[in-house]
């Protein structure tokens, strides 16, 4: 890549910057739980409390369990997906899968209580049909349907991804030869997952571990706590600051450990040696074959599907003008509107920063090693949240304002922070790939024209690059908007999200309202994914026999 020494310099300056503005930020969180946990000695002993080893068993059994059933059931839909590729509405399938990856947890929590809840649809039916014990939502049950409602799309595309990289001779040589099913599972399919299997297990353990708002909704009570929610409920409860630092410090620890783990599993690389011929698969035309897939594939959209079709519906019959009506609803909406946007805008730039960085570094032929080491500090600390999730970001924020009083002064400008680094690593993948494109494709053009700055940014960046730019900052909108995690600590009166006033009506049992929030901060997000991918073409698949 062609860069002039100005812009070189502008693009280390950004790198620079935005590496210590994320440091600095999650620095002096961990530092505010490091002082705190140094003063107090109970919270060092807090580590081995009884109560705390339990909460700690409860996440990672909740987490392993959640992986597995998330995986193993994710399989059959993929293997169903990638061998029958020409059917009316597969690409849809596909979109459906995408949709609860975009959905606000609250949304898809609502949508499954109103399908396996105590007065769900599945409730009711078994009712009807004479059986008097009702199916037990709330819990580990509970907490385990939900984690495959949101974590099974996400396994069944990254497997679709490696099936259909498969080379197609190796699909006409198995169809010459007849093997069956299972030999085609065994020798074909199974070697293409088994290099992303354990990658995508160590994403979907990472996201269950750490999560925080289903196990809030649908755990139900002490029972059922993973380290996140203990840590709400220390401070917001209790107010126990130690307890709350000794779960947040095991929570860096517990994080630490399984961002190691993965670090022995790198991404699969594309070793395919198809010579572009179209795939036809023999295996899909058997009745058998098309009656599993049919079966797998209708189970799999009933099971996404409802809860979606049940928020619409539950949503429709609520008093949407009232609800519309409200000064709170407004107020909720445009703080949340105001956050998303400076949330989106912040992380698109500084993934643009970090970016940039990292290409005036690799530009160079012989890098010194200081910038090589610099360039490998910005691509780890883009995904540094993972490591410091969320809450105990805020925790850490929590207890450094705490002396001074009031906390809800600075709240809005914590959650904009903290909404801006939990998308950073999502909306990286998106600008990083297309910028780096866009480089390859302009860069000795621009040079020899002699564009830089802003001119080059008008006429040649700009119209390259609006569309990633404007999908990776919807998508980081729509992430912000649907987060409770970060508002938990610091929602009150003066700091009310739609999200938090959608919790808050369900925590007064004003089911029918929070109904038709829910169905308003869908429509919110679903129109911001719609603006954010306008004009980008989906590619369908073409299966030519």
């Amino acid at each position: 890549m062609v860069m002039t020494p100005a812009e070189r310099r502008r693009a280390l300056a950004g790198g620079v910057f935005s590496l210590a503005g994320i440091l600095l930020f999650v620095g002096l969180a961990v530092f505010a739980l490091l002082t705190f946990a140094g003063a107090s000695s109970s919270s060092m002993s807090a580590l081995a409390d009884p109560y705390t080893l339990r909460i700690l068993r409860f996440t990672l059994l909740q987490a392993l369990l959640s992986t597995l059933l998330s995986v193993a059931l994710a399989m059959p839909v993929a293997l169903a997906l990638a061998r029958q590729r020409r059917f009316f509405g597969r690409i849809w399938i596909i979109r459906l899968m995408a949709v609860p990856m975009g959905l606000p947890v609250l949304i898809g929590a609502l949508g499954l209580l109103a399908i396996w809840g105590r007065r769900g649809i599945v409730n009711d039916t078994l009712a009807w049909l004479g059986l008097q014990e009702p199916i037990h939502i709330y819990g580990l049950a509970g907490i385990l349907l939900a984690h495959v409602f949101f974590n099974l799309p996400l396994a069944c595309r990254l497997m679709l991804i490696g099936l259909e990289r498969i080379p197609a001779e190796y699909w006409l040589v198995s169809g010459n030869l007849g093997m069956p099913g299972l030999s085609v599972f065994r020798f074909i399919e199974w070697p293409a997952l088994r290099r992303l299997v354990p990658g995508i297990a160590g994403l979907i353990f990472m996201l269950c571990a750490t999560s925080f708002t289903l196990v809030l909704i649908l755990g139900g009570g002490p029972a059922a706590t993973t380290l996140e929610v203990a840590i709400y409920q220390s401070l917001r409860f209790d107010f126990a600051p130690q307890r709350a630092v000794s779960l947040a410090l095991m929570q860096i620890v517990v994080t630490a450990g399984i961002l190691g783990f993965l670090t022995l599993f790198p991404a699969p690389e594309d070793r395919g040696i198809a010579a572009g011929k179209p795939v036809r698969r023999l295996d899909g035309r058997k009745i058998a074959a098309r009656l599993w897939d049919v079966t797998v594939l209708s189970l799999a959209v009933l099971f996404l599907g409802l809860p979606l079709a049940a928020v619409a519906l539950a949503g429709a019959r609520a008093d949407l003008p009232k609800l519309l009506g409200e000064t709170i609803f407004w107020r909720a909406a445009l703080t949340s509107l105001s956050i998303a946007l400076g949330a989106g805008l912040l992380s698109v730039s500084l993934a643009m920063a970090i970016t940039q960085a990292r290409e005036a570094i690799a530009a160079k032929r012989n890098p010194a090693r200081i910038a090589r080491l610099f360039s490998a500090t910005l691509g780890g600390t883009s995904s540094l949240v993972l490591l410091v999730p969320p809450v105990v970001l805020a925790t850490g924020w929590f207890l450094l304002l705490l002396p001074g009083g009031d906390t809800s002064m600075l709240a809005p400008v914590l959650v904009l922070g903290i909404n801006t680094l939990m998308s950073l690593p999502f909306v990286i993948r998106i600008v990083a790939p297309a910028m780096a494109a866009h480089r390859i494709r302009t860069a000795r053009l621009s040079a020899s024209l002699g564009l830089a700055g802003w001119t080059r940014l008008r006429l040649i960046d700009w119209p390259g690059l609006k569309k990633p730019l404007l999908m990776a900052l919807s998508f980081a909108m729509a992430l912000s908007l649907g987060d409770l995690g970060a508002v938990a600590l610091f929602g009150a009166d003066g700091l009310t999200t739609l999200p938090w006033l959608l919790y808050s009506r369900l925590g007064s049992y004003r089911t029918t309202d929070a109904d038709g929030l829910a169905l308003l901060l869908g429509l919110i997000c679903l129109g911001l994914t719609i603006a954010g991918t306008a004009g980008l073409k989906i590619p369908e698949e073409r299966d030519e026999r």
